[in-house]
């Protein structure tokens, strides 16, 4: 939420109007035209709309809402060639929609498959636009539009061999505990066959209002080639359908959000893509805390568990550095009696069972990681050693000099990479 002050350009040292100041919703400006102010926000509306506010006249009576609240979220609007340009997410996948400034739609803009558009970039008086496009099989490419003409050309892509038609990308929709509906992503070889026993990476985040999106990465195209399948949930307590959504996985409903990636890894046992000990779940900083509660609720279900810089003490976390801010998300056992009660059932670090099997793990963290203080990893690692059954290998990764991952050297990251594939090659039997 927040509010909106303005000012005219010239007048340096006069006050700030306060046009938005009840903080009620999310507010963005996208643009104005003379006294008329559009705006993106979620009031009244989870998915978000367009208005247009006139300065002169602001009290909320006289807003006119231009484009409406669809079942689809707007991802990003911008303000180009006299349009509004909107992102909405459909089914977990970019669709781009032309408005005119009366909010009329004019057109979509064609895509080249099922992904993601980001860094959308043009002037409000241009009659062109950029922005790029990936997706798990299109390496991320920069395409120009043109609104005079309505032709889309390709203006720059990286020079990466990758011979798509000998791959598939599938998004099926899976029942979660409660009934949910739950979307998932696979992408593998297109002659995969489904003998129960191919080794399976199974991605997820499930928190914040954080949409798991297509993209493209060269490590996964790796891991493709190698007869693996790479799987992404998209779980309840992201963004991909709107604040509802997000809502359903945060607080005390964050349980649903461990329902929704067990029943995803119970969805691929049961059609046959993959069996429990060629199941690896991966995950990091709050998908870290995924895979740790999920692994210690169902430790049987997985044949490895690669778990990055994970919350861990769900009691404790908002105690250090920048955890106190994520108290909206996840609550406050200790000052909350009510949060105590659901937060205590799925702390990982405090449900781990003495003398339980658990799959083999391999924990990352980093000495000087200042979000998720590498305490969390510390003591999940320590406390499965002592308890554990000891048949499988129990391991820590800890980074020296590195943070929570953003900026971190490429040799880092290559090492960092080489460590995680060595591990699962090693516990799946598999070959370079």
């Amino acid at each position: 939420r927040n509010n909106i002050y303005y000012r005219k350009v010239e007048d340096e040292n006069g006050e700030f109007i306060k046009l938005l100041d009840k903080m009620d919703a999310n507010y963005d400006f996208i643009f104005n035209e003379g006294s008329t102010f559009y705006f993106s926000t979620d009031k009244d509306a989870p998915n978000k709309r367009i208005i247009a506010i006139d300065i002169q006249n602001p009290d909320e009576n006289n807003w006119k809402e231009l484009i409406p609240e669809t079942a689809d979220p707007i991802q990003r609007t911008d303000f180009i060639n006299h349009h509004f340009l909107l992102e909405y997410s459909h089914n977990v996948h970019s669709q781009l929609k032309i408005f005119d400034t009366n909010g009329n739609y004019i057109k979509d803009i064609e895509l080249p498959t099922l992904g993601t558009v980001g860094g959308i970039s043009g002037k409000w008086n241009e009659p062109e636009m950029f922005f790029s496009f990936t997706s798990f099989l299109y390496p991320s490419t920069i395409f120009r539009f043109d609104f005079n003409t309505g032709k889309t050309d390709v203006f720059k892509k990286p020079e990466i061999k990758i011979d798509a038609e000998n791959y598939v990308t599938k998004q099926i929709f899976y029942q979660s505990k409660d009934g949910t509906k739950i979307p998932m992503f696979l992408v593998h070889k297109k002659d995969l066959e489904l003998n129960d026993d191919n080794p399976v990476i199974l991605n997820a985040y499930g928190g914040f209002n954080v949409s798991e999106v297509p993209y493209f990465s060269v490590t996964n195209l790796f891991w493709l080639q190698k007869g693996g399948i790479f799987a992404l949930a998209n779980l309840r307590g992201g963004g991909e359908f709107g604040e509802k959504w997000h809502q359903a996985g945060m607080l005390e409903n964050k349980q649903n959000v461990f329902d929704d990636f067990i029943s995803a890894a119970e969805w691929l046992i049961e059609n046959h893509y993959t069996n429990s000990e060629k199941l690896a779940i991966r995950g990091g900083s709050n998908g870290g805390l995924l895979v740790a509660a999920c692994m210690v609720q169902r430790p049987e279900l997985f044949g490895a568990v690669l778990c990055h810089v994970p919350v861990i003490d769900m009691l404790r976390y908002h105690k250090f550095t920048v955890g106190r801010y994520w108290v909206p998300e996840y609550g406050n056992a200790e000052k909350n009696p009510e949060h105590f009660k659901f937060m205590i059932k799925y702390s990982p670090l405090h449900n781990i069972r003495k003398g339980t099997c658990y799959p083999p793990t391999l924990i990352f963290t980093a000495d000087t990681d200042d979000r998720v203080v590498p305490a969390h990893a510390d003591k999940f690692a320590a406390t499965l050693q002592e308890n554990d059954c000891g048949k499988n290998p129990i391991l820590i990764r800890i980074e020296k000099k590195a943070g929570h991952g953003h900026g971190k050297p490429i040799t880092k990251i290559l090492d960092e990479i080489s460590d995680e594939y060595s591990f699962l090659f090693k516990i799946f039997q598999m070959k370079f």
